[in-house]
């Protein structure tokens, strides 16, 4: 993943300490200090909160876009809307949730979890699938509900 300088350019843009994205996030500075220097991965729910606070897209975040912010965007992720995106995405690839769990080195049931809207997608196997297939993560979150695809040597 590739968000590490643009967690700390935002926040130093905002000009706002660790400390203080910690406590919007509620948890501890030297978790948000991991997270920034990405000594671990930040949980979507984290992602979200970040995006809203910044005022920018997932697919900025990850780099999968130079596209900052979408003109209409839901603040909150929806689970089943979000599990829906994930099947509909499947499906119009020709992947069974077999095929997208060995994909991801994951399991079976992992997938159907997500798709069921019971688990919010991790973000790594939500950054893999959008850089894999170019498409966005906003929109398969359902923070967006225009589906954007990326021409990988244009859109970045």
């Amino acid at each position: 993943m590739n968000y590490k300088e643009k967690l700390k350019f935002l926040r130093e843009e905002k000009e706002v300490t660790q400390e203080e994205v910690a406590n919007i996030l509620g948890i501890s500075r030297s978790t948000y200090n991991d997270y920034e220097n990405q000594i671990s991965i930040l949980p979507i729910k984290h992602i979200n909160i970040l995006c809203n606070y910044f005022d920018i897209s997932v697919d900025y975040l990850f780099n999968l876009s130079i596209t900052k912010k979408y003109f209409s965007t839901n603040k909150e992720i929806d689970l089943k809307k979000a599990g829906m995106r994930l099947k509909e995405f499947r499906k119009e690839n020709k992947l069974t949730q077999t095929k997208l769990a060995e994909i991801l080195h994951t399991t079976f049931s992992t997938i159907a979890f997500y798709e069921k809207g019971r688990n919010l997608i991790s973000t790594t196997f939500l950054y893999l699938i959008c850089t894999k297939y170019q498409i966005s993560a906003d929109y398969l979150l359902g923070r967006i509900d225009k589906k954007i695809t990326f021409d990988k040597n244009k859109d970045k």
